[in-house]
């Protein structure tokens, strides 16, 4: 009897950190529900994915979007996995943080997660038990000048991390978060695009400048960051839960 093939859901799906987790997760024999903004992403990840990826276009800033995605992950049965990756950030002094501006990080950062662990670990349960593995930053466990926004949204996906794995420990769900440095990804190019426009340094400049900002020298590569995810969904990391593990080459060493 062919054992059926467990699902997991990655939000922020289409590139990134995101892209590395729906295809380390389909190399390792799920089904993968792949969510992101843009539907013309997902279709060239499928192409290179194939049948196990289900992309699903949707805007995680939007409540009531977040809300129908789940119910079409739900219509297919329980997932075993959410990833909550999708994130964004902000970078300016606080004085010119607008009230928007905190909402729209929050929003995408805190909110959706929250919604998403709502709507999905009630089925998760109902089926046996799952994993819950949220994205997080160095910035969830430490502060940085003219991050007063992002730095807010991944301390709270910290708190959200912690109750969480407290609140269902006894009931088959583990609930743990994986907090990169530096990892090459869009966000790193724009940084290292700002720097070196405010800056007046090279590219190759502004890259060695947050690369020595970790022990190892180095940025990180997506596929490390879905390496340990894949570690914490597995059977082995069972008695794991409510743990947040850097992935910042020493970086808060």
């Amino acid at each position: 009897m062919t054992t059926p093939r467990k699902t997991a859901v990655v939000t922020g799906a289409s590139r990134g950190i995101g892209r590395a987790l729906a295809l380390s997760f389909i190399q390792a024999g799920y089904d993968v529900w792949a969510l992101a903004r843009s539907a013309d992403a997902l279709q060239w990840l499928q192409r290179e994915a194939g049948d196990a990826l289900r992309p699903l276009a949707v805007d995680v800033a939007n409540e009531a979007a977040v809300l129908e995605a789940c119910r079409t992950v739900l219509q297919a049965g329980a997932p075993y996995v959410l990833v909550n990756n999708a994130g964004i950030s902000h970078s300016a002094p606080l004085t010119k943080t607008s009230t928007e501006d905190l909402h729209r990080v929050m929003a995408v950062n805190v909110t959706a997660p929250y919604l998403f662990c709502r709507e999905l670990i009630p089925a998760m349960i109902s089926a046996g038990g799952g994993r819950i593995i949220n994205i997080g930053s160095t910035a969830s466990v430490h502060g940085a000048k003219y991050t007063s926004a992002y730095c807010a949204s991944k301390h709270a996906l910290l708190g959200i991390t912690r109750a969480l794995a407290v609140e269902y420990a006894r009931k088959g769900i583990t609930v743990n978060q994986v907090n990169p440095g530096w990892v090459e990804t869009d966000m790193f190019a724009n940084a290292v695009g700002t720097i070196a426009q405010t800056t007046g340094r090279s590219p190759d400049q502004a890259r060695e400048a947050l690369a020595s900002m970790n022990a190892m020298g180095r940025i990180i590569r997506p596929d490390e960051v879905a390496a340990l995810c894949v570690f914490l969904a597995s059977d082995a990391a069972g008695g794991v839960t409510g743990a947040a593990y850097a992935m910042d080459g020493g970086e808060l060493s």
